[in-house]
């Protein structure tokens, strides 16, 4: 006899990792990653409800601390082969924003990832939530930062998923150009 319907799980394309990270102070480069710690792995939809109503939202998390979503077999690190040839898409939130809006836009862009609404979403790893004290910030992480199209049009689709005015521009930072120029290094694209 089969299974009772309730108990039918919603696959998804993709298997994710949810990272946390609380460091102490500021991290340097050789140091990075050491609190990163994997918090839990989900491949369908309702046990990616069952992590996200049993974690704080990100306006309740310490200032200094991140979450990060991203597909599994890709660590959080610009280290990481998948991520080595990439960059991301940053948002910077003000402090003077409600805080519920990071954490709509946030979750907006959580279901954007697991239900693979991006017409690139072979291109993408993952993205990160960042606590800081002047100003939060969300990133999408790429794989391939010399992909100009695919790149520009992740980046147009963040803006939507984020409900950022056409005003606003967001920048695209290769992980090479951060890791070789630390805080000399520019944006490579912008929307």
């Amino acid at each position: 006899m089969s299974e009772p319907q309730q108990s039918m799980k919603h696959p998804l394309d993709h298997t994710w990792t949810l990272w946390f990270d609380n460091p102490n102070g500021r991290q340097k480069q050789t140091t990075w990653g050491q609190t990163l710690r994997s918090v839990y792995t989900f491949n369908n939809v309702e046990d990616f409800w069952c992590l996200y109503n049993n974690i704080l939202s990100p306006s309740k998390l310490i200032m200094g601390t991140d979450f990060h979503l991203f597909k599994e077999g890709i660590e959080p690190k610009w280290e990481d082969e998948k991520c080595a040839n990439g960059g991301k898409w940053t948002y910077y939130f003000p402090k003077t924003k409600d805080a519920n809006e990071l954490d709509e836009n946030w979750l907006n862009l959580l279901l954007e990832l697991i239900g693979e609404q991006f017409a690139e979403a072979r291109e993408i790893c993952g993205a990160v939530v960042s606590v800081r004290q002047k100003q939060h910030r969300i990133s999408l992480w790429t794989k391939t930062a010399s992909s100009e199209a695919e790149q520009l049009a992740i980046g147009r689709h963040l803006k939507t998923v984020l409900c950022i005015p056409e005003s606003d521009k967001i920048g695209y930072m290769v992980h090479d150009d951060a890791i070789r120029l630390d805080r000399r290094a520019k944006e490579r694209y912008t929307v």
